[in-house]
Formats: structure tokens, C-alpha cells, sequence
């Protein structure tokens, strides 16, 4: 689909709907929110190399306009326009930014004082059945949008979601560009690791114009939800996802969540990054007694991608994979690695600070295979603290304290790292 015209017909779409008085419930039904989010990252380096960064972080302030029209029925369709305008300023000095929070320039190793992301989105809809097109944050297993920093990393394309079949969601994409968290530029698709990171010998090899998307959700039992998505991201890797999701309340006091999930990804069309032949499996439980949730994971990595880095395949733009269930800041997608996790949860609902909760993991990967033939280590320890005012006048402002502690043993090119992550949130409803 070419942009341009994407965007002549959604604006054309909105002004006719908007001055056109029959159509009362594209206004009335509208959700129009504002929110606000200071957010703080600082991250500090074990870096022997003193010509090397020993640190890095950001301060900054958005502000994201986020309104989504109601209906306006033209014959037998429902139609309306979703805007997302999103802005950050940043307020620290520049400390460089290597996990993306603000634009970076890698020729003047200056970053960004600020960003400014818009993006619209023409939605139709009949019966249980709706199309976007525009500006996409998709929410599934081989594709993702991205909340962890400052500004949302959102797709460009089309995207649809049926549920007309009874127990049944379909969902079809095309998705033809990314706009990354720290951007405010759509861009085709890449595979990390990309020219970002010339300093440690890794290039660009090729970018994809498009992502194709299918899948189906099918609830077997009231507990038991079945998944299978096929994705291809052209001339790069085609995916292939299977899951299965039980959750159950067992009575009052307990409830358990579990989920099985598999990748299997090989090289597409001209395979611009090289070969791939590539497998995840991944494995959770959790069980919940009152206030206390305990979780388990495990998750192993088969098989090589790419000519660069023999990884689980991730889009340029550090698109996160929350679908595997040991995602985080060290990633553990590294070629043959083994890991676990083991997390802590607690809520102090019935507490005098109800809205508070507490979680603490740690994540352990082993088995790395190493270009030089070595065999590495990386582990991972979390602690974070959510707190949401629960009623009163500031009901809804929030604050979350994030404590990320990760150490590598013998995976070149990694250094031991701390982080905190500080941001406070607060939604105005119009």
C-alpha cells in the first residue's frame, strides 16, 4: 500500500464523518484519553574498557493524545478513525542513549532533545469482525508492540480480527513498516542485529518491505485456548507459532495459569540475512494463592539464524518477543541456550496500601553456544514496584520502580550491567 494515499483517504474519511450530523455516535461513543509519563532510565556498565561507555541513560517527559472515535454506520458498515499523537522532551543532559528511549544520531553521538510521534488509523467494522488501517499496535505471538520506554513502537499497515466463529478468533495482517520506539520515521523491516552496532562488526545485510500475518485462536474448553500463527517477513524469516493456554480457578483462595508455546523459524524468498532454521520452546506455570503468585518458566533455544549472530531471528528496533517466556533486558535467545525463571509475586490488596504490588524474578541461561566455540552464561535479577493510587482525587496516578541487575559469563562483546527505571503515569479521561 503506498503511505501517501493511506493517509489522503483517512483524512477524507475523517472530515466527512465529522461534519456530517447524522453520524452523533462516531463523537458520542468516542474515548479520548491524555496521559502523562516521566520516565527515568539509568543504566550503569561493568565496562573494562575505559574508551568505552560506562554508562547511559534518560529523563524525559510524554505526553500521548490517544483518542478513538465511536461508529458512524454507512450502509452496513461501521466506520470510524483512531489518533495517536505521542511527544517526549527530554530533560536530562545528553548521556548518549544506547537503549533507544530518545532519537540517537551514531555520526555526532548526540541525542535527540525531543520526539514527536502521530499516527491514525481508519477502523471498520461489521458484526465481530473489524479492519484497521493506519497506524497499528498489534498484540500477537510473532508480532508485537512495544511499552517498555518512553514512546510506543507502532507498525504501519492492515489488520484483522474476526470473532463472527464461535470460540474463534481469526487475525490477518500485512504490515509494510515499523516506527521504533526511539523513531518518528516509519522504516522497512531489518534483522537484528543491524548498522546500529557497527562498533562490534555487525552490518546491515538487507531490510524487507513487508510482514505477512495469520492466525487463529480457538478456545477448546472455558480453560483451554489453543494458537497457531504463521508469519513471513519477506526475504528475511517465515514463523511458525504454536501454543496452548490453560487457566483455571481451582476455588476461592487458588487459581492456576500455564501455557506451551513453540517457534519454528526458517529463512524466506532471497533469505537476505542467510540461512535460518531456528526453534524456541517455551514453558510457564503460575499459581496464585490470595496475594501470593508464584511463577516458573523454562525455555530452549534449537538451531542456527543468520550470518551475523546465530540468535532467535528479532525485527531491528529491539521488537520485543513477550511471547517467550524469558524475554527480558538479557534477552536468552542465544544459539543452544537453556534457561529458567523463577518469580515472586505479592499483592497488598487487602493491605492498608492496597494498589501496591511486588515482584521479584530471577532468570538463569546456560548453554550458550559462542562463535569461538566456548560455552557462555548469562543471568538476570528483577525487582519491581507498582504502585497505583487506588481512589480519591488522584485516583489512577501511577509510579513503578524497575531494579535490573544482569551478569555474562564468557559471551563476548557483553558486559555486567545495572539498571533503574523509574516512571510515573497519569491518564486524563475526557
Amino acid at each position: 500500500m503506498r503511505r501517501q494515499t493511506l493517509w489522503i483517504v483517512m483524512s477524507a474519511v475523517t472530515v466527512f464523518l465529522g461534519t456530517t450530523a447524522t453520524y452523533a455516535d462516531f463523537v458520542d461513543d468516542s474515548q479520548v484519553q491524555l496521559k502523562l509519563r516521566n520516565f527515568y532510565l539509568d543504566r550503569q556498565l561493568d565496562q573494562p574498557d575505559p574508551t568505552k561507555p560506562q554508562d547511559f541513560g534518560s529523563w524525559s517527559q510524554g505526553i500521548t493524545l490517544d483518542a478513538k472515535s465511536g461508529y458512524a454506520k454507512i450502509g452496513s458498515v461501521n466506520v470510524g478513525v483512531d489518533v495517536l499523537a505521542q511527544y517526549a522532551l527530554r530533560l536530562s543532559g545528553d548521556r548518549g542513549d544506547n537503549d533507544y528511549v530518545m532519537p540517537y544520531d551514531y555520526n555526532s553521538k548526540e541525542q535527540a532533545r525531543d520526539n514527536l510521534k502521530v499516527g491514525a488509523t481508519l477502523k471498520a467494522k461489521i458484526s465481530q469482525t473489524e479492519l484497521k488501517v493506519g497506524e497499528i499496535l498489534p498484540v500477537s505471538p510473532v508480532v508485537h508492540f512495544d511499552p517498555s520506554r518512553q514512546l510506543l513502537t507502532t507498525f504501519e499497515g492492515a489488520w484483522l480480527e474476526s470473532k463472527d466463529l464461535k470460540n474463534t478468533k481469526v487475525t490477518l495482517g500485512y504490515l509494510d513498516g515499523i516506527n521504533a520506539r526511539y523513531e518518528n520515521q516509519v522504516h522497512d523491516f531489518g534483522l537484528w542485529p543491524n548498522e546500529l552496532n557497527t562498533d562490534k562488526g555487525k552490518v546491515r545485510v538487507g531490510d524487507s518491505e513487508s510482514m505477512l500475518i495469520a492466525g487463529v485462536d480457538y478456545q477448546i474448553t472455558p480453560e483451554l485456548v489453543a494458537s497457531y500463527f504463521y508469519a513471513d517477513v519477506d526475504n528475511i524469516y517465515r514463523q511458525n507459532y504454536l501454543g496452548f493456554a490453560f487457566n483455571k480457578k481451582l476455588d476461592g483462595h487458588n487459581k492456576i495459569a500455564t501455557h506451551i508455546r513453540y517457534f519454528d523459524n526458517q529463512n524466506s524468498g532471497d533469505a537476505i540475512y542467510g540461512e535460518i532454521d531456528n526453534q524456541a520452546l517455551s514453558l510457564k506455570g503460575a499459581w496464585t494463592h490470595d496475594n501470593h503468585t508464584i511463577d516458573v518458566g523454562y525455555q530452549q533455544i534449537f538451531g542456527d539464524t543468520g550470518n551475523v549472530n546465530a540468535m532467535f531471528p528479532t525485527l531491528s528496533g529491539w521488537v520485543p518477543q513477550p511471547y517467550l517466556v524469558n524475554w527480558s533486558v538479557a534477552s536468552f535467545i542465544r544459539k543452544d541456550e537453556r534457561s529458567w525463571s523463577l518469580g515472586y509475586t505479592y499483592d497488598f490488596k487487602d493491605t492498608v496500601v492496597k494498589g501496591l504490588t511486588v515482584t521479584a524474578r530471577h532468570y538463569d541461561g546456560s548453554n550458550i553456544q559462542n562463535n569461538n566455540g566456548t560455552r557462555g552464561k548469562e543471568q538476570e535479577d528483577n525487582l519491581i514496584v507498582n504502585y497505583v493510587v487506588p481512589e480519591g482525587k488522584l485516583k489512577g496516578l501511577g509510579f513503578q520502580w524497575m531494579y535490573i541487575n544482569v551478569n555474562y559469563a564468557n559471551v563476548p562483546g557483553f558486559v555486567d550491567l545495572q539498571e533503574n527505571r523509574v516512571a510515573t503515569t497519569y491518564s486524563y479521561r475526557f
